[in-house]
């Protein structure tokens, strides 16, 4: 039995054309100016002593814009459109499980608020809720984090069924602040055992 495409793709030729052009000129700027830079290093020396280290900075700098550019390419060299059939996609009973890895390691370098609004991304996605399986790894074993994950899974817990945008507005900010609240009001350490919860 031969199953439908989930989407098609559409080549965009006026784009391939216009980009292919573009990236041809581009090129060939770059080869003359490369050359002009070539050309000066091997002038007579008593050209180049005065000038030599900013000239070679810039043109270092040059061939690194240049290679970053040339990266940049690869998705510009044959642009295409999908067009997406929502009709086919699977239902929900016939979806893989789907494991969520949310990593993080020093509460000071990695702001919870900013982890936790991962979490609650993470929780939203649009899927069966019984397939998503999320992991919080905190190399750090911060007691803050661990307080953190709690906080965001009692917001998304309670917001799920709310239809008021401003009512979830004000859930959210009181769990912000709940999460500055513990960070001010405790000292954190280092030197704690790990802690696992499941």
């Amino acid at each position: 039995m031969e199953t439908l495409p989930l989407n098609t793709i559409h080549v965009q030729n006026l784009l391939v054309i216009i980009n292919r052009l573009h990236m041809l000129l581009h090129s060939t700027a770059l080869a003359f100016l490369f050359y002009y830079r070539l050309c000066f290093l091997f002038q007579p020396s008593e050209t180049i002593e005065s000038h030599s280290l900013p000239w070679l900075l810039v043109f270092a700098s040059e061939i690194i814009l240049s290679f970053i550019w040339i990266l940049d390419q690869a998705y510009r060299w044959h642009p295409v459109l999908r067009s997406i059939f929502q009709e086919r996609l699977l239902e929900d009973h016939k979806l893989p499980s789907i494991d969520v890895f949310i990593c993080t390691a020093d509460p000071t370098k990695e702001p919870t608020l900013d982890v936790m609004n991962t979490v609650l991304s993470a929780m939203a996605l649009d899927y069966p809720p019984q397939k998503l399986h999320m992991y919080v790894s905190d190399e750090g074993g911060s007691p803050l984090t661990l307080h953190g994950v709690r906080e965001a899974s009692k917001f998304a817990t309670s917001s799920v069924y709310m239809e008021d945008k401003q009512k979830i507005k004000e859930k959210y900010e009181a769990f912000k602040e709940e999460i500055k609240t513990f960070r001010k009001d405790r000292t954190f350490s280092r030197d704690h055992p790990s802690v696992n919860e499941v």
